[in-house]
């Protein structure tokens, strides 16, 4: 059997709705049998094997698809518009995800030459096709669900020969970056860490640029290049998301909820939602509530 079947037929036989944690570490099964509405969300450092079907992600003004067959790595968090435009009951949409740990990487990264990392410019999102090198522990990993007590033992040792796979890959240099703690990812990274603990609090250049140890127009520069997007894009993405959470949560009082996620203006608040989402926040939060959303992570 072809690993890419074998894969599919495993993930099938283990996926128990369009988003199941597994027994091993950091690993999630998504599945989904028919196309999407696009669905704001946030994606986290995570690598993600597409095995069937296809999905568009939109990070700033970069649109990616990928379908089975590729795989998606994603370096920072980042907010994305995702959707699953391709997927059926007979073919889903089916997908294997793992969560890159930066300790594990620089772990690895002690192990062999890894130099120069720091000046190399990498976006926070890419996609890549998928190779048989790659996919090969990838099956392996998911073979342990079928003898769950092999898991403690195994896992760990496959899953580091994932990443380590993934250093010698053609997005290597986006992963080595997430374990080097002087590269430009990591110095973004504590940006973005701060930006969204910090999402209603007044952002000012200058302080993220002493936060990353960067001269403000390098900051602004190398954020640009991981996300896609400004400082300020990015924290307005994270403050309507967030918006967006709370008035899923039967949270009634839009205007409140505009201040508590920093915004002044109430009515600058909802132009801004409704820009972004395509409608008012309170017809917004009614719809939703009322339809199933997307699974919120990477897919």
């Amino acid at each position: 059997m072809d690993q890419l079947d074998e894969l599919r037929d495993l993930t099938i036989r283990h996926a128990t709705g369009r988003r199941t944690q597994t027994p091993l570490p950091g690993m999630t099964l998504l599945a989904c049998d028919a196309p999407t509405e696009p669905v704001q969300v946030m994606y986290q450092p995570t690598f993600c094997v597409i095995i069937q079907g296809a999905k568009r992600t939109v990070l700033g003004n970069r649109i990616c698809e990928y379908d089975g067959g590729k795989y998606l790595v994603v370096s920072v968090d980042l907010p994305v518009t995702g959707h699953v435009i391709k997927a059926s009951a007979a073919e889903p949409y089916l997908a294997v995800a793992m969560q890159l740990d930066p300790v594990a990487v620089a772990t690895l990264l002690l192990e062999r030459d890894a130099g120069g990392g720091s000046s190399v410019e990498s976006p926070g999102l890419a996609v890549s096709t998928l190779t048989p090198e790659l996919l090969d522990p990838v099956v392996r990993l998911m073979r342990l669900l079928e003898c769950p007590t092999d898991i403690p033992v195994l896992a760990p040792l496959i899953q580091r020969e994932i990443l380590w796979r993934l250093l010698a890959s053609e997005q290597g240099a986006m992963v080595r970056q997430i374990g080097s703690a002087d590269s430009h990812l990591a110095q973004i990274g504590r940006a973005i860490r701060w930006l969204r603990s910090n999402f209603a609090a007044s952002l000012r250049i200058d302080d993220l640029a002493r936060l990353t140890g960067m001269s403000a127009p390098s900051f602004y520069r190398h954020f640009r290049a991981v996300t896609a997007m400004s400082p300020l894009q990015y924290q307005k993405q994270i403050r309507l998301q967030e918006a967006r959470a709370l008035l899923i949560a039967q949270r009634s009082d839009v205007a409140g909820v505009g201040f508590e996620v920093g915004y002044d203006s109430p009515s600058q608040f909802s132009r801004e939602y409704s820009r972004f989402f395509g409608a008012p926040p309170g017809k917004d939060a009614v719809r939703l509530r009322t339809s199933p959303l997307v699974e919120q992570s990477v897919a």
